[in-house]
């Protein structure tokens, strides 16, 4: 059970970093609609994420694995209720992008914890895609203001 939900962690971190990486590139590119329906399926990620969570006990798993998961899955609600119930344009307040922007760095950093448990292949292959997606995630709201 330890090396699947390993392997469960790891692919969730993959697939979060691509899909992040797919709305910045869609941003970029002016088709933000396309990125917010990319962003629905974002948020299916936090079912295996639950499941990581629920299962940490019987696995004995250190307080760091629990703070990892549960930072995304608070970002995940940040941005449902910002993006997607509310639709607060909170992006033009510089105290909001500041936090969000803290809290989406923090949860996603804390993704590759989970992609380091399941070998040096998944973290390098995790690394890669997150320094992507952060070069990327920088460079649309200098072009995009977003």
């Amino acid at each position: 059970m330890l090396r699947a939900t390993d392997l469960l962690g790891a692919v969730v971190a993959v697939t979060f970093y691509a899909s992040a990486i797919a709305v910045f590139v869609t941003r970029l590119l002016g088709a933000s609609r396309i990125g917010h329906w990319i962003g629905y399926f974002e948020f299916v990620l936090a079912i295996p994420l639950l499941y990581l969570l629920a299962s940490a006990p019987v696995l004995n798993r250190p307080w760091l694995y629990y703070f990892q998961i549960a930072l995304m899955l608070a970002w995940l609600l940040v941005e449902a209720l910002l993006d997607y119930v509310l639709k607060i344009d909170f992006r033009k307040t510089r105290w909001m992008v500041i936090g969000y922007v803290t809290l989406f760095f923090a949860a996603t950093g804390g993704m590759l914890g989970l992609a380091r448990n399941a070998g040096l292949g998944w973290i390098i292959a995790a690394g890669i895609l997150f320094l992507t997606m952060a070069v990327l995630a920088f460079v649309q709201r200098a072009v995009t203001g977003r």
